[in-house]
């Protein structure tokens, strides 16, 4: 575990409201880990008069000014080129880099922060591909799902990678020595699906990895559920589930407004019932699991969703925070690199006989 004081780098230009909800979010971070200090990049003239409002955080804050940022409809490649060594994003995960801070946290564009990230810290070695790992509020609690949207496909190997990082982080998060992992697959029998993910459930039920225990084929709906602590997904498909779970959890929220809404003896009824529906929005609130860890870099860089508020971009700060008191790269080091050489040896051949069963059960 990493002791003493933590620095933080921020990209205070990043997300939908910029230092708005980014500096007030730090003030939030700083009064539950008052070790902590900012290193913040950003406008001067818009930075310096929220942290004046902010005396503490002032104090525990250097202000690097800068006058390029990246806007959130920006594509990647032209972010990287018009970017590079100057934007508030890139200086923030330079400043990790170089070793003036410990973390970088960003609400801005996904694309261009996973772009920048692997061109700026490069990836672990042993991992050739990065994931975005998300917390998914479940029924169980929280799990880690992963990739969330950094790639789109993923063979097997990528795979093993994916069950290693996320077990290290979820061990973390969730104080487990060995959690459970599960392949998001379209039924839970090992003759189902595509052969990259058949192959990559051999390699994790043939070998010992300490760091997990693999729980073997899991489907969507065991994701809410939280069958397994850490669902390994491609980026594709994890993205998809990620927007629908989003788009279902506001239609419910809809719903309930208007029946609550619906007549005067549902009106009533919303009274009596208020501190139960007040719990439900409360265990509902996106914002307690706001912050995708970007798995694979060679550093730690964490992504805020762009449009949240100062308590949502707070979490994510504490997200950042945790991983780095915690030594997740340490952690994922040691799983890949003494570990991974484990998954080297192709299993048994009627493990993967090349047939793919596309009904789902």
């Amino acid at each position: 575990m990493t002791t003493g004081r933590l620095r933080i780098a921020l990209d205070a230009m990043g997300g939908d409201h910029g230092p708005g909800v980014v500096i007030p979010g730090a003030a939030l971070t700083l009064e539950r880990h008052p070790e902590v200090t900012f290193l913040m990049f950003g406008d001067e003239a818009l930075c310096r008069p929220l942290l004046e409002a902010h005396p503490g955080l002032k104090a525990a804050t250097e202000l690097r000014g800068c006058d390029v940022f990246i806007a959130m409809d920006e594509k990647p490649s032209q972010a990287l080129r018009r970017g590079r060594g100057k934007s508030s994003m890139w200086l923030a995960l330079q400043a990790v880099k170089d070793g003036e801070a410990e973390v970088a946290v960003s609400a801005g564009n996904t694309g261009a922060l996973m772009a920048m990230s692997m061109f700026c810290l490069r990836t672990m070695a042993g991992i050739n591909r990065p994931a975005i790992a998300a917390i998914w509020p479940t029924l169980r609690g929280e799990s880690i799902v992963l990739d969330v949207g950094a790639t789109i496909g993923a063979d097997a190997r990528h795979l093993v990678n994916m069950a290693l990082m996320g077990s290290a982080m979820a061990g973390i998060l969730f104080d487990i020595e060995k959690p459970t992992v599960g392949l998001l697959n379209i039924g839970s029998e090992d003759v189902k699906g595509l052969d990259e993910i058949k192959l990559a459930g051999a390699i994790l039920r043939e070998n010992a990895f300490s760091g997990l225990e693999y729980s073997g084929f899991v489907e969507g709906d065991d994701i809410g559920q939280g069958t397994v602590d850490v669902v390994v997904t491609e980026g594709f498909t994890g993205n998809i589930a990620l927007k629908t779970a989003e788009g279902t959890a506001k239609q419910i929220a809809s719903y309930l407004k208007q029946a609550m809404a619906s007549s005067f003896m549902s009106k009533i009824g919303y009274l009596f019932a208020r501190s139960a529906f007040t719990a439900l929005k409360d265990r509902m609130d996106p914002r307690k699991v706001n912050g995708g860890v970007f798995l694979g870099l060679d550093g730690v860089v964490i992504k805020s969703h762009g449009g949240t508020d100062p308590t949502g971009y707070a979490s994510a700060i504490d997200i950042g925070y945790d991983m780095v008191k915690y030594d997740l790269l340490d952690r994922i080091r040691h799983a890949v690199g003494h570990e991974i050489k484990m998954a080297d040896a192709a299993p048994p051949n009627d493990e993967t006989d090349g047939t793919t069963e596309g009904t789902p059960s």
